[in-house]
């Protein structure tokens, strides 16, 4: 498997823990504007999404509104969910996964490239990486957000704009890893040549089992062993 050339990471739940504040902020969003839905239904129905996609997808999914309907309260909670996570993200709030670091490491010093992809925006994303001390060209190599492609996930755009970056040419030489249904899927759109979902986060064996990963691994730093034991 030594023929990866570049890990294309997911963050919340994956790199990043943060114990579900994000979909917990998109709950307390969507319920703000009177609709009742689980922490459940906002995992299984949101997880690694563009957040605001994740709200119509929600409201979708539980509730028999309309589309107009739908499409006012999630500009609503939209904003409500922008205004508060970005101050709800902080030293206290968010850390990473125990070896994080000395994982990339690692893989860098195999010639292995590391990139983060989110379905945040960038302004969240290099907020997150600056609580952790991250930056890109250090412990990872770059960073790719939702907003800097035309479509984010499950859509390949993410990741072929890490391939373009970095010059990787064949997408079997990617691998893909994230903590949702939504990463699998983009990672087999893409062509990648593995797809790795884990438990550290959003979605349960069973949902990421539905995407039919190649691999589901407990953490993502498990994938060191996976490529080179």
């Amino acid at each position: 498997m030594t023929n990866i050339k570049m890990l294309v990471l997911d963050m919340a739940g994956t790199t990043v823990k943060e114990n579900n504040l994000v979909y917990k902020t998109v709950q307390k969003a969507i319920q703000k504007e009177g609709i009742q839905v689980t922490l459940d239904n906002v995992l299984e129905h949101g997880a690694g999404k563009e957040k605001y996609t994740a709200i119509v997808d929600v409201l979708h999914a539980c509730t028999n509104l309309n589309d107009k309907e739908i499409i006012n309260i999630a500009n609503n909670a939209f904003e409500y969910f922008k205004a508060t996570l970005y101050d709800t993200y902080n030293e206290n709030t968010i850390n990473t996964y125990e070896g994080m670091e000395t994982f990339f490491s690692f893989m860098q010093n195999k010639g292995i490239k590391v990139v983060l992809n989110t379905g945040y925006n960038h302004a969240l994303a290099t907020k997150i990486l600056s609580i952790l001390g991250w930056e890109e060209g250090k412990q990872i190599d770059g960073l790719i957000t939702d907003d800097d492609v035309e479509k984010g996930r499950p859509y390949p755009d993410m990741i072929e704009l890490a391939m373009q970056r970095f010059g990787i040419h064949d997408p079997l030489n990617v691998l893909k890893a994230g903590d949702s249904a939504i990463d699998i899927i983009e990672g087999k759109n893409s062509g990648c040549g593995l797809t790795i979902g884990v438990l550290s986060g959003a979605q349960t064996k069973e949902q990421l089992e539905n995407a039919h990963p190649d691999y589901i691994l407990n953490y993502v730093t498990d994938i060191k062993d996976l490529l080179f034991s």
